[in-house]
């Protein structure tokens, strides 16, 4: 011994209490150090391990165990598509959906796929979307459970029927519906195929060749059933309505088809109402001398022809007022005088004032027609924050304003057509006017004439649009089929109550917008759709629909699709025996009513075609934010209406694609990515790179899906700098296991250096927050537990350390095989962990693994398996702790060779003492576990400080507190690290300094080698 007594060896007492279930330590910071995942401080140190690699220049070459794998570094260029479209070729990626199904297992998991609409490309939308729920699919799959997923496309509808009329210009007036029919098909069957074969190539499992498509036959015959099956309980009903209409495509639309425009600009105007017959309280109120009118406010001018009433609010505060310009009394709101004088740029002068309920009975003239009456009436809609609080009701043109006519029986008559044209009844001076262009000029002018306008000024606010056109949509009263949804409301919100939400905010979302939708009509005046089964009456407003009739046009559409209703003559789509009652063949008194289903009616029944059993849910939706308005809301509706209960268990909901800066995808903005160009690459490589399919994946997982998803050429350039270090990692995995066999070469836990027991502590760690993350759908969560994992426990920590002992020792030392035994287990966990997202990564690993003859696919195999005996919370005081005096002897030497250096541990008797002495049983070594930890060239452990030291040393001071037992044990142990540069020479082997001559072997290497 160099330097005084030796401390006593600890009893068995205190080692046990050494290695309990230890509290994290409190290490201090220093400015340019780096803290772990695990709170170590670690700075990049340079070693003879990291330079190993070149030694095998020398005599002793042949000696060093270097890693030895034929797994690629990278792949460059085309070599990453290439490469997956092998591994999905040799590893069964289109018969994996079929093995899994076809297995004995006993939980199902169903992901009910949202119908993407068929009506263009591939895009980045549909690649996070498929992405996720492949993810979601892939990871339940492999923890044992049977996937049920059909995918499905959405068919119908006007976005495809425009398309399609677009491609024909002027001549498409001449088509006829069937025509229009088969061409609105075939394109949606190219479109399909498109996106079919990119799905495909992003690696999503499915039966590919047994999906589902909204304008099949047997789909549409199960949606009539559904239909039908509403209406018989009264849920379902026809009735003459204001609706969302869309002049440009001639049809209703339901909200889910409105886009609203910030930047719409209306022509606002005050208008006057004359007062005609004040109610008793407020003729006390004026002296009958001047005229009095009423003041209102409005945005859309064209509906002043269609007034039929005045609202206010009954308990708000109304004031007469004297205006400064004119001297004439108008009445409005108390809290509305001072902006709407300001408006009017005037003063008002409050003669008086009023409660609202003094308005009752009483009435105003038409400001355009002096002999017709406008009565004043009490209504909830009125608000005070825009205004005048009197608001002008045309019942044909307002959802609120119908409400306000069922209750007086005021007269609902549009006077606008379905090409948003004024009609005869508008009167000659507006007849045949568009309404929202020269109508609102005419209605204004006509305003002036009668001196009923007080001001016209322009206003820019949101206002709904039509999603396809992109041009504005009116109110108008129409003959609509509707759902019932006051009736389905309530229950709908009960039972979401039971339904889990990710994020949890989502849940919120859907029963405002549920809650804000007054009905939801499901009639639209197009061909390309499944057609509303009911006959309508030649002569007289009646309609012909009961079982008899739905269960004929059921099997017929069953057997020949929806067409029949164009192609078959009417008397052929009725059964005999209601025919015979219509008239008969030869004088049929009714004829095929010629509306089609909402497309949100069309893929909301889905869950009833693809979901086997009258009672089961889907265990997960995944969809956009923007289906908490549309698919989520009509497949809970309509699943609420048949069989009371939510189609869903959980419902995942992900945000939209952006550009780098947050702004929209346009092609006019040139930001547009396409999933394609990302996987094979563009027309100039070096500014779009082939990038494959995982780099798409991981983009996808990475990115934090519930809120707005960014995607830019840096962020798949930075996803394929992360997968290429996964490479790297797991390369050196790979090739370290060779020649290792796990079933004979594994060395029990117990046995096995501290240091990769540690691992595997740290890995049961990682498996399980993994396992959990997955759980939750946030996919997010496991890219950076894995990232952290393999860029600092392993390729920053671990790796540095045990290269030494991997290259250098006998192929078959324990010691050597302890840490093989630890990095098999670290792969397997590892390649499980990012399945899920890199299924092609994960089964080119598996074709790599030495140890395996004959590899299996990794999603055949399982989920992550870990063992509870690896878990020792108390490893790691015991490693932090030794890592503390690490980082201060690495710290010490900034970019130097540690393996140029002895260091030397003073450590205060006590706990402390005892756990470091578990890594180093003598008191000075080369060879220890505590020597590799620090990639020293030797290391000596004190108990007390030597007697006399070299003066070329270097002495750092530090405290580590060790609490145990949930604080019942709290010691603070000082400690000093002493360095110093080495006496020995470097070993021509392992290039370590622990050679006695440089040409001579290590004692170590001298073992290693033997009679080589």
């Amino acid at each position: 011994m160099r330097w005084g007594l030796r401390h006593r060896r600890p009893g068995p007492a205190a080692l046990a209490a050494a290695w309990t279930l230890w509290g994290p330590p409190r290490l201090p910071c220093r400015p340019g150090w780096r803290e772990t995942a695990r709170g170590l401080l670690v700075r990049s140190v340079t070693g003879a391990s990291n330079q190993l690699q070149s030694s095998s220049n020398g005599r002793y070459r042949d000696t060093v165990l270097l890693p030895q794998t034929s797994f690629p570094m990278k792949l460059l260029g085309r070599q990453q598509p290439d490469t997956e479209l092998d591994i999905q070729q040799k590893c069964g990626f289109s018969e994996l959906y079929s093995w899994q199904r076809e297995r004995k297992v006993k939980t199902e998991f169903c992901l009910h796929d949202g119908p993407p609409y068929a009506n263009g490309d591939p895009h980045v939308g549909h690649a996070l979307n498929k992405i996720l729920k492949d993810i979601a699919n892939r990871y339940h799959m492999m923890r044992g459970s049977k996937i049920h997923f059909v995918p499905g496309w959405d068919c119908h509808g006007l976005p495809i029927e425009i398309k399609v009329l677009s491609e024909f210009g002027g001549k498409a007036q001449n088509l006829s519906a069937l025509e229009i029919r088969e061409k609105a098909r075939s394109f949606a069957k190219a479109a399909i195929e498109k996106q079919k074969s990119a799905f495909i190539r992003w690696g999503i499992m499915a039966d590919w060749n047994n999906c589902y498509y909204t304008f099949d036959g047997k789909y549409e015959a199960k949606q009539l059933r559904m239909f039908y099956q509403m209406y018989d309980k009264g849920l379902i009903y026809r009735s003459y309505k204001p609706v969302f209409w869309s002049p440009s495509s001639r049809t209703a639309l339901a909200e889910a088809e409105l886009e609203y425009n910030p930047e719409h600009v209306s022509r606002s105007i005050y208008v006057k109402f004359p007062l005609l017959k004040p109610a008793p309280k407020l003729a006390s109120l004026i002296d009958g001398s001047s005229p009095v009118s009423f003041l209102v406010w409005t945005t859309q001018p064209w509906t002043i022809p269609a007034n039929q009433a005045v609202c206010y609010m009954p308990d708000a505060k109304y004031a007469v007022v004297k205006c400064s310009k004119s001297g004439n009394l108008y009445i409005l709101a108390a809290d509305k005088v001072t902006p709407v004088a300001s408006a009017l740029k005037t003063t008002f002068e409050v003669i008086s004032t009023f409660s609202g309920v003094d308005l009752e009975n009483g009435t105003c003239t038409h400001p355009l027609i002096p002999d017709k009456v406008s009565p004043l009436l009490p209504a909830k809609h009125v608000t005070m924050t825009k205004g005048t609080g009197l608001v002008h009701t045309a019942p044909a043109h307002g959802m609120e304003d119908y409400s306000v006519a069922s209750q007086h029986s005021l007269s609902t008559d549009c006077l606008v057509d379905e090409d948003g044209v004024f009609t005869d009844a508008a009167g000659p001076e507006l007849q045949n006017k568009a309404v929202l262009e020269e109508g609102t000029d005419v209605v204004i002018k006509m305003l002036q004439a009668s001196k009923n306008l007080l001001l016209e000024e322009k206003l820019v606010h949101s206002y709904p649009y039509d999603w396809r056109t992109k041009k504005p949509v009116v109110i108008r009263a129409s003959k609509q089929w509707f759902v019932n949804i006051t009736e389905l409301k309530t229950a709908a919100k009960e039972l979401l109550k039971k339904v889990k939400f990710i994020p949890g905010s989502a849940l919120n979302a859907m029963v405002e917008m549920m809650d804000r939708r007054p009905y939801w009509c499901i009639s639209r005046q197009r061909v390309w759709g499944v057609p509303i089964p009911v006959f309508h009456h030649k002569t007289k407003d009646e309609f012909l629909i009961n079982s008899q009739t739905i269960e004929h046009i059921v099997k017929l559409v069953e057997q020949h699709g929806s067409d029949i209703w164009w192609t078959l003559p009417p008397e052929q789509l009725l059964p005999k025996e209601v025919l015979s009652q219509a008239g008969g063949p030869d004088a049929l008194e009714y004829v095929p009513g010629q509306d089609i289903l909402d497309i949100w009616f069309d893929s909301g029944t889905s869950w009833a075609y693809v979901l086997p059993g009258t009672d089961q849910r889907a265990d997960l939706y995944l969809e956009g934010k923007d289906q908490l308005g549309g698919w989520f809301q009509s497949s809970l509706l309509t699943s609420v209406a048949a069989r009371t209960q939510a189609p869903f268990k959980t419902v995942v909901v992900h945000g939209f694609t952006l550009g780098e800066k947050g702004e929209k995808m346009s092609k006019s903005l040139g930001n547009v990515i396409d999933p394609d160009v990302v996987i094979n690459g563009g027309q100039d490589p070096s500014k779009e790179p082939p990038y494959g399919a995982d780099v798409l994946r991981w983009w996808v997982a990475e990115s934090n899906v519930f809120t707005e998803v960014t995607i830019s050429p840096s962020a798949l350039s930075a996803a394929r700098e992360d997968i290429s270090k996964l490479r790297n990692t797991l390369r050196f995995l790979l090739g370290n296991v060779a020649g290792f066999n796990p079933e004979t070469d594994s060395i029990p836990v117990k046995n096995m250096y501290v240091i990769d027991q540690y691992m595997l502590h740290l890995l049961q760690d990682l498996a399980s927050k993994i396992t959990d993350s997955y759980k939750q759908y946030d996919f997010g969560k496991v890219v950076r537990l894995l990232r952290a994992f393999y860029t600092r426990e392993l390729s920053n920590f671990y790796f540095s350390i045990i290269k030494d002992r991997l290259y250098c020792e006998k192929a078959s030392d324990p010691k050597r095989r302890s840490c093989q035994t630890a990095l098999v287990e670290i792969l397997d966990v590892m390649v499980r962990s990012f399945a899920p997202i890199l299924p092609h990564l994960a089964e080119e690993v598996f074709q790599h693994v030495p140890y395996v003859k004959e590899p299996k696919s990794v999603f055949r195999t399982g989920w992550i398996n870990t063992s509870s005996i690896w878990k020792k919370p108390g490893l790691e005081e015991a490693m932090e702790s030794a890592c503390a005096m690490r980082d201060a002897f690495l710290g010490s030497i900034p970019g130097k060779n540690a393996a140029e250096h002895e260091v030397t541990l003073v450590i205060e008797p006590g706990l402390l003492f005892e756990i470091i002495e578990m890594l180093q049983a003598e008191e000075t070594s080369s060879t220890s576990q505590l020597n590799e930890l620090m990639m020293a060239s030797q290391t000596t452990l004190l108990p007390q400080e030597p007697p006399s030291m070299p003066a070329d040393v270097t002495e750092l001071r530090g405290t580590f507190l060790i609490n145990l037992e949930g604080g019942d044990i709290r010691e603070e142990s000082a400690y000093k690290v002493i360095v110093m540069p080495t006496t020995k020479e470097k070993c021509p082997r392992c290039w370590k300094y622990t050679a006695e001559s440089s040409d001579t072997l290590c004692p170590r290497c001298a073992n290693a080698v033997g009679g080589k």
